[in-house]
């Protein structure tokens, strides 16, 4: 039997099996960051309010990430395992708010399946990144980051492209009716909340999951860790027992995160504006615009699944955080270029920069992050970790829409300049942090080295 401190080397279908359920939740969340924006400006939403409207993501991030981690840390069963309970939940929660979400025909009812659906998917979605974390050794971590990150680059580009495969290919209609949202957002959310409870479940019933070294002592430390007031107490707690590496990298993750944030709740406005010049949403060129950001998005989706197997290569070339460091800074300078741009076809250019830092966003900092935590608390600190994921989030869905009203005229397009400058303040910052496990891996050349370069060549067979 395999313990946590026994941990047997994957062969590369092993990590497909136990990263595929990414596949799915990037289905969820592409089809969220895509049209959120579009269904509530055709619900009647403001420009300006679009970004308050956007906070239950981050919101429930905030909440529930950090629960989740530290509940799978104390769970364990001898079929379902600590993580694949809280995967299967949040995948059969996720797929009913997804069918729910474009059949909403007021604006407050989209907010609030928004809510749900957010909440469900960060069920499924947290306890993947402590699954890297309990099964794989550090010679594999990077690679199995990568892996996840691979998948949700496919999710996201089949998700991101549904609504114009529908309207050009399938000849459904892409135009609100009585200002209903139209019938391509429908449709592809139900092929989402398909996709995403299948792609879970093939993860939780093709892969299973490392028993705690000593069982009897992890029992009664669940018993000791029982009690919501206990967990309340531990998570708050963790801000003071938070690893140096972590603390460096919460900078990061501030800058990055306002960036992305800006990203999708500003795009479809200002593509919509600036290149098929409509600002009314039950227009149909607004709407070419919806389906135009789909397709800019599936670019930066196909980018990052392309650049995750080679992220790792150039990691060992030079350092994680000095490719990390290149990638924010050239997705920046991308989101910053979308102002000069006029023309559709030219704006795919910048998603090719964004999808190298989308996938370096994706990889690189939990790699890092895994290497400076305890085993025992990986899910515990990785949802905790999302704090700084999530609270840039929601200072940026407080500020962005003032910051757009007040100083930037209400052109939409200059909140994405903002995000590009954010990114490359986040890129400088990255090169401040300290990557502990490789630094002490610099000078340990081992057969595990090898073996990763092979998985990782292995995935462009």
């Amino acid at each position: 039997m395999h313990t946590s401190t026994n941990k047997p080397w994957l062969s590369f279908w092993q990590l497909c099996n136990m990263s595929f359920g990414f596949f799915g939740i990037q289905f969820g969340f592409a089809l969220q960051n895509t049209n959120t924006s579009r269904i509530f400006s055709t619900l009647g939403a403001n420009p300006d309010d679009l970004a308050l409207f956007w906070l239950a993501a981050p919101i429930t991030g905030l909440l529930v990430q950090p629960v989740i981690g530290y509940l799978s840390d104390n769970t364990w069963h001898p079929f379902w395992g600590r993580r694949r309970p809280f995967f299967f939940v949040g995948a059969i929660l996720a797929s009913i708010a997804m069918f729910l979400m474009p059949n909403s025909s007021l604006l407050w009812m989209a907010i609030m399946v928004l809510w749900m659906m957010d909440t469900a998917i960060n069920i499924s979605m947290e306890p993947f990144r402590a699954f890297v974390g309990d099964k794989l050794n550090p010679g594999q971590q990077t690679a199995g980051f990568a892996m996840q990150t691979f998948f949700i680059g496919c999710g996201g580009v089949i998700a991101s492209l549904l609504p114009t495969i529908f309207s050009d290919y399938l000849g459904v209609s892409n135009v609100p009716v009585n200002g209903a949202i139209p019938d391509t957002v429908r449709y592809s959310f139900y092929v989402g909340g398909a996709v995403f409870a299948l792609s879970v479940m093939w993860t939780v019933f093709t892969s299973n999951e490392i028993p705690p070294a000593d069982l009897e002592k992890f029992k009664q430390e669940r018993r000791a860790n029982g009690g919501a007031g206990k967990a309340f107490a531990e998570i708050l707690g963790g801000f003071l027992k938070m690893p140096k590496t972590m603390v460096q990298l919460a900078f990061v993750q501030f800058f990055t995160w306002v960036a992305l944030f800006a990203m999708w709740v500003y795009t479809t406005p200002s593509v919509a504006n600036t290149v098929f010049h409509s600002s009314d949403a039950q227009s149909a060129a607004f709407q070419e615009g919806g389906n135009w950001v789909g397709i800019m998005f599936a670019v930066y989706g196909g980018v990052s699944a392309l650049a995750a197997f080679l992220l790792p290569v150039l990691a060992r070339m030079s350092s994680r955080k000095f490719v990390h460091m290149l990638c924010l800074v050239l997705g920046g300078i991308s989101l910053i270029s979308i102002f000069f741009i006029k023309t559709k076809m030219l704006l795919l250019l910048p998603m090719v920069g964004v999808g190298i830092a989308w996938a370096s966003v994706l990889t690189m900092p939990y790699a890092i992050l895994a290497g400076a935590l305890p085993a025992n608390r990986m899910g515990y600190f990785m949802g905790l970790f999302n704090f700084f994921v999530v609270i840039p989030q929601i200072v940026a869905g407080v500020v962005l829409g003032a910051v757009m009203k007040h100083f930037f005229d209400n052109q939409s397009v200059k909140v994405l300049m903002l995000g590009g400058a954010c990114m490359i303040v986040a890129g400088i910052l990255t090169l401040l942090v300290k990557d502990e496990a490789e630094q002490a891996s610099t000078a340990d050349q081992s057969p595990l080295k090898a073996n990763t370069d092979t998985i990782v060549a292995s995935s462009f067979v």
